[in-house]
């Protein structure tokens, strides 16, 4: 038996499993980044699955990420929830790290909400910003679909124009003026880590037209677009690596600001949800 169907026999049985449970069929699922985690306790009617009872699925091991896969509403609206992503600089492959996305899809999600921490290298960003993701820029140097193609799943050539879907960013920006939220705007780079970036890495990003950086979400949104998901991905500002102002950041400072910025991108992502 091949590698590739090896994993799609994986994502099967795993697909498999949560149907089994007959917890319905949610359009929309919410991966959620470091720190983000307090959109959980605003879900009702959920069912709590540890990603440990999941047969075949990895564990997080990333302080802040607790692991579980959620099942219930928000808003008046069905959704799955995911609390605790894979980062590639866990070890994972980037085949592990869209496995998720890929149980999203077979379970019959078909949008995608992305959160993560970055850092922000745009001069008029400041810590706390929430910034909605226009594209990004691909420096993992891996990419999820490498390797044997299978045509039933996806394209073996992504395009790649809209991977962000303009459609969402709309409706974010329309719901966060309604509500009085400030948003930013922006390309997102994502990159391996797990170091925090140097001053000259900050300054070559931002030539090179990134606004934020980060060590996620990338390798997810392309998963998300083989598999005919639309994406709306969102950054929370939690440390500036603007040309001068570098400063020392560390991972309990990164929790602190998305902590702080966490009630805001709540409210924003709950009162998006009815709307689509």
């Amino acid at each position: 038996m091949s590698i590739e169907q090896i994993a799609k026999n994986r994502i099967e049985k795993i697909a498999s499993f949560f149907k089994a449970k007959q917890l319905g069929t949610p359009k929309i699922g919410i991966v959620l980044g470091s720190g983000l985690g307090n959109l959980v306790n605003l879900i009702t009617d959920k069912t709590v699955i540890p990603y440990s009872e999941i047969p075949e699925y990895l564990v997080s091991t990333v302080v802040g990420h607790s692991g579980e896969w959620i099942y219930g509403q928000l808003n008046g609206v069905p959704v799955i929830v995911l609390s605790g992503r894979f980062h590639y600089y866990e070890g994972y492959s980037m085949q592990e790290v869209t496995l998720p996305i890929q149980i999203l899809k077979e379970v019959g999600v078909e949008k995608v909400i992305l959160s993560n921490a970055a850092g922000g290298m745009n001069p008029s960003f400041k810590v706390g910003d929430i910034m909605i993701i226009r594209d990004h820029i691909n420096m993992f140097g891996n990419n999820p679909l490498l390797g044997v193609n299978d045509d039933t799943l996806g394209p073996r050539f992504l395009e790649m124009s809209e991977a962000y879907s303009k459609k969402m960013i709309k409706i974010a920006f329309a719901t966060a003026e309604k509500l009085q939220i400030h948003l930013q705007e922006g390309v997102y780079m994502g990159v391996t880590g797990p170091c925090y970036e140097t001053p000259s890495e900050y300054k070559m990003f931002y030539i090179l037209g990134a606004d934020a950086v980060g060590m996620s979400t990338v390798p997810e949104t392309i998963m998300a677009r083989y598999r005919g998901m639309e994406v709306f991905a969102l950054s929370v500002i939690t440390d500036l690596g603007i040309v001068g102002k570098s400063e020392k950041i560390s991972h309990e400072e990164v929790l602190q600001a998305s902590a702080k910025a966490s009630p805001l991108m709540e409210k924003l992502v709950c009162e998006m949800l009815p709307q689509l």
